[in-house]
């Protein structure tokens, strides 16, 4: 009897010893999602099961990591993260970048800019930062005019000069597809534009340049940044086969930040 409780536990040891850790990451589900959905099998082969959480929107992800529901997340990028923790008072910090998003303009009823008419309704997210920037893309291609030196933090308050007297209307990021209907353009972040089957590279009527400095990163509690499994996880994100995946999956909807 005690040969066979002495076998039964070393089994148990043995067993124990080869278990997966399991990191909980959340994620937009485009491109986000999907990405990581590439890095599952190395991470697997390494001894870390990847499971992935998928969020609709820009608050849930940051509050579900700072409860420790999730060990990180992986939808936005660092002024947005650094906006949004400074607000709700989160200590998280980015374990480092993955890609950028380009935002782009699209029109169910124009075709160009130009085409605008005068007191045209144009769509902008209403959270932090992405706000300002989609401001800074109407600002690039001259729809309006930005106080200088507000950059991502502009609001349509800091609109010096508006020629067409567009009104700027703010719109939860993700339903911003869905109110192109009642738009005659709106500036949307290309993970929700792929997520409504909108190609930036086809659909959009402008984009952001693509040395955009708002790569997106994964986010973690601080201090965690430098756990193994985060490492692991960056590693892999950055690795020669996911940049592969990002230029052949999106065609410049999404550029490789590494």
């Amino acid at each position: 009897m005690k040969k066979l409780l002495l076998s039964l536990a070393l089994v148990s040891l043995a067993s124990g010893a080869f278990a997966a850790d399991t990191i909980k990451v959340g994620a937009s589900p485009v491109p986000h999602a999907d990405i990581l959905k590439v890095v599952q099998p190395a991470l697997k082969e390494k001894g870390i099961d990847l499971k992935i959480i998928e969020f609709s929107d820009y608050v849930q992800p940051n509050l579900a990591l700072s409860d420790k529901d999730l060990d990180a997340n992986f939808f936005q990028h660092l002024p947005y993260l650094e906006a949004f923790s400074k607000d709700h008072r989160l200590n998280l910090v980015s374990a480092g970048s993955v890609h950028i998003e380009p935002m782009g303009v699209y029109s169910n009823k124009v075709k160009n800019l130009k085409e605008l008419k005068k007191g045209a309704k144009i769509g902008i997210p209403n959270d932090p930062t992405n706000g300002g920037r989609a401001l800074q893309v109407l600002n690039a291609n001259g729809v309006l005019r930005m106080k200088d030196g507000v950059g991502v933090n502009g609001t349509p308050l800091d609109i010096v000069d508006n020629p067409l007297k567009v009104k700027i209307v703010e719109v939860e990021a993700a339903t911003l597809p869905r109110a192109l209907e009642d738009l005659d353009a709106a500036v949307i972040n290309s993970n929700f534009a792929l997520g409504a089957n909108l190609n930036p590279s086809k659909d959009a009527i402008a984009i952001e340049p693509k040395d955009s400095p708002y790569a997106n990163v994964i986010a973690v509690r601080k201090g965690d940044e430098n756990k193994q499994e985060i490492k692991a996880l960056l590693s892999a994100l950055r690795s020669p086969e996911v940049k592969n995946f990002i230029e052949q999956k999106y065609n410049g909807a999404v550029v490789p930040a590494f």
